[in-house]
This record gives C-alpha cells, sequence and structure tokens, in this order.
C-alpha cells in the first residue's frame, strides 16, 4: 500500500534475524500492542521504500521495518537512506535494532546475549547520510539510556548470559568472514555482523537515539572448528518470540520526550557550509 502521509511515530524499530521468523509483532500475546497499519511504502528521495508497519504499545507509536529493509535489487545504502528518510519525517526519536551475530571474542558463546557500546565500522559504507547537513560526533554513538533500558530487561526475560558492553564490527556481506578476517578482529571487536553501520550514522543524523540488542546464532570462523547451519536455524525460529518481548517492554520503559542522553547533542551544523560560501563568494 502506497502512502503519500507518513504517519507520526516517536518510537521505531528496525528488525533483524531475531524477530523475523516472529512477523513481529503480530503474534505477541500483549493485549497493549496493536497494528495500526500494514504493508506502507513511501516515495523518498532516495526510491521506494520498504515496507513499513505501524503499530502501537499503549499510547507509543512505533514504526518497524524488517530486516534492514533488504530487498533484491536495492542496496544496503539506499534501503537504509529510505528507512532513515521515513523516521525522519515520521519525527522518531528512539530506536531499536537486534539481530543475529557471528562470535569474535572467543569467550562467547551461542544464545549469548550483547548490548555493545561502541561499535567499528569495516564496511565499504562509508558515505551513506541524508543531507550532509551535519556534523556527527560518534561519542556514545549507542545511547547509555536506551543501553540500560535494554539490558535491564533482557536480563528479566533470559536466565543465560547478557553482556552489557562490547564492539560490533560491522562488515558487508552477504558472505560470512574467513578466518583470517575473524582473527583480525580478534582484540579489537567481540562480535560481527552486517548491522549497525550505517544505521547508526543515519540515527544520529535525524537527532534520534539508537542502540541494539544482539544474540550469538554462530561461531566466527577459526574460534571452533565448526559451527551448526541447523543450530542457528533452531536459535531463529526458537528465539524470536522472547526477543519480540523484550523489545517490547523496552519500548514501555523509554521516554521519547524527556531523554537524559547527549544523542540529540551530538550532532552539530557543519562547518563547511561557510568554506564554500565563502569560496563561491570569493569566485
Amino acid at each position: 500500500m502506497d502512502r503519500t502521509e507518513i504517519p507520526k511515530a516517536e518510537y521505531a524499530i528496525v528488525g533483524g534475524s531475531g524477530t523475523l521468523s516472529s512477523d513481529f509483532p503480530a503474534r505477541l500475546p500483549d493485549e497493549d500492542v496493536e497494528i495500526l497499519a500494514e504493508s506502507m511504502h513511501f516515495d523518498t528521495p532516495y526510491g521506494r521504500s520498504p515496507a513499513i508497519r505501524l503499530f502501537r504499545v499503549g499510547k507509543k507509536r512505533v514504526l518497524t521495518v524488517r530486516m534492514h529493509g533488504w530487498r533484491s535489487g536495492v542496496t544496503r545504502a539506499d534501503a537504509s537512506r529510505q528507512i532513515f528518510w521515513v523516521f525522519r519525517e515520521a519525527g522518531v526519536r528512539r530506536i531499536l535494532s537486534e539481530g543475529g551475530v557471528g562470535t569474535v571474542n572467543k569467550l562467547l558463546d551461542l544464545r549469548d546475549f550483547i548490548i555493545p557500546d561502541d561499535y567499528l565500522d569495516l564496511s565499504v559504507r562509508k558515505d551513506v547520510m541524508l543531507d550532509g547537513r551535519y556534523l556527527l560526533i560518534m561519542r556514545d554513538a549507542l545511547c547509555p539510556e536506551l543501553r540500560q533500558a535494554l539490558i535491564d530487561v533482557t536480563k528479566q526475560h533470559f536466565d543465560g548470559r547478557v553482556f552489557s558492553r562490547g564492539t560490533y564490527a560491522v562488515t558487508d556481506g552477504r558472505h560470512f568472514e574467513s578466518p583470517a578476517e575473524i582473527a583480525m578482529m580478534n582484540g579489537h571487536a567481540d562480535i560481527v555482523g552486517q548491522s549497525i553501520a550505517p544505521e547508526v550514522y543515519l540515527a544520529r543524523e535525524i537527532g534520534a537515539c539508537y542502540a541494539g540488542l544482539y544474540f550469538t546464532v554462530n561461531y566466527g570462523e577459526g574460534i571452533r572448528a565448526k559451527w551448526s547451519h541447523q543450530k542457528m536455524a533452531d536459535i531463529f525460529y526458537d528465539d524470536a518470540p522472547m526477543i519480540g518481548a523484550i523489545l517490547i517492554e523496552t519500548i514501555r520503559r523509554i521516554d521519547a520526550e524527556h531523554r537524559h542522553c547527549e544523542c540529540a547533542a551530538l550532532r552539530k551544523e557543519t562547518l563547511l557550509k561557510e568554506v564554500y560560501h565563502e569560496i563561491s563568494a570569493k569566485g
């Protein structure tokens, strides 16, 4: 369904492999969760957006998109621009992400949860932006306030290991990493996947808080002799309801209007426009 008017929402969830199999949030039993609109597509300056769903948690309105908007023939950079352009126009201020990741840190096991506090961008998608108006300061790029809410809620829903910090290494994919690549990251990152960037840049550009919940579904190559694709599939289907419940409860706990973090203040008007103006004036 193509829409011209973007609905207002202060919250958003960028879905990953964790909720894909559960048709999030359609199958959750929570009485205060209601889907308001389905399969919304919007024309953006970067192309037609992927399908976006609008739902409510109590009185809070939430936009969600599945698997980062990936579609055949659409680059990850364009998909991300489309999604975050819609988020900006909707007035989104709090964004949660989730997904499955591989291990880099040898101490991690399958089904460990990590709420990372930093990232390492090894992708080639460096210059993905909406309009370039801002200088983006990437200190505390993963919002401390959102992270703490995710940590608290995850520990209540999950009796396994929950790590409250760590570094997420981002690669382009869609292939998994080689043993040499995992060895190169060791000591610099704890988990590896294809999320966070460029989303973390675009979230900062629109003045929104961003944080993610990630669970380990495979061992990075060379960490163990082999890892099981069947085990990854089992996690993919079995853990989706729990991850959905964690995201919903986190939305309940966070406030979009009263933020106690620096996220919105860590984007500054770029100084380059003044330089370009001076050059143009001099002729």
